[in-house]
C-alpha cells in the first residue's frame, strides 16, 4: 500500500510538472505557451472582470480601451492610442472561447482606418492562465490592482531583442 500511495505521488508531481512546462516566463510580467496544443481549459467567465470602460497611459501618449459583457460565446473590445487630439492608431479586439480555451484576435488598424494585417489576418494571443488578480494570454498579461486599476504588460521582439511595455488602466 505505502509503494502504491508513492506511486501516486510522484505520478502527480509529474503531472504538476507537465502542466506548468507548458508555460515559460517570457519577460518580467508575461509567459509564452510552450506547447500551442497543450491549452488550459477555460471560458469567458475566467476573464470578465475586463468589462468596462478603460482608460490610461502607454507608449507614451493616452488611451481609451473598452470590453463589452459575454455572450454567445465572445467579447468584443476597442482600443485607441492618441497622441494628443490625434489618433495614432485602433485596433478591434475579439475574446473567444475556442477548442475548451481562450483566444485573444486582434486586429489593428492606423489613423485612416486602414488596416495593418491583411484582410482576413490578425493577431492572436492564446490563453495561459488567470486568477483573481491576473490574465495572461501567451505575450500578454493584465494584473488587476483594484476595482478600477489594472496594469497591462505586452511583449515586443524586435529580432533577438524581446522587451515589454507597460500599460496603466484606470476604469471610467
Amino acid at each position: 500500500m505505502k509503494i502504491l500511495i508513492r506511486l501516486i505521488a510522484v505520478l502527480a508531481l509529474l503531472l504538476a510538472g507537465h502542466t506548468t512546462m507548458a508555460q515559460s516566463q517570457r519577460t518580467e510580467h508575461t509567459f509564452k505557451l510552450d506547447d500551442p496544443e497543450s491549452r488550459p481549459a477555460a471560458t469567458l467567465d475566467d476573464v470578465s472582470w475586463l468589462v468596462g470602460n478603460w482608460s490610461g497611459e502607454a507608449f507614451g501618449s493616452t488611451f481609451e480601451e473598452g470590453w463589452n459583457p459575454p455572450s454567445a460565446g465572445s467579447m468584443i473590445g476597442f482600443f485607441k492610442l492618441m497622441d494628443g487630439d490625434d489618433v495614432v492608431f485602433y485596433e478591434l479586439l475579439l475574446l473567444v472561447e475556442e477548442e475548451g480555451s481562450l483566444s485573444l484576435k486582434v486586429k489593428h488598424f492606423n489613423a485612416d482606418f486602414t488596416a495593418w494585417e491583411e484582410k482576413a489576418d490578425y493577431v492572436t494571443f492564446r490563453y495561459i492562465k488567470s486568477d483573481d488578480v491576473a490574465i495572461h494570454f501567451s505575450g500578454i498579461s493584465f494584473y488587476r490592482i483594484d476595482e478600477n486599476t489594472m496594469d497591462g504588460y505586452i511583449v515586443f521582439r524586435n529580432g533577438e531583442e524581446v522587451r515589454e511595455e507597460k500599460l496603466v488602466y484606470r476604469r471610467n
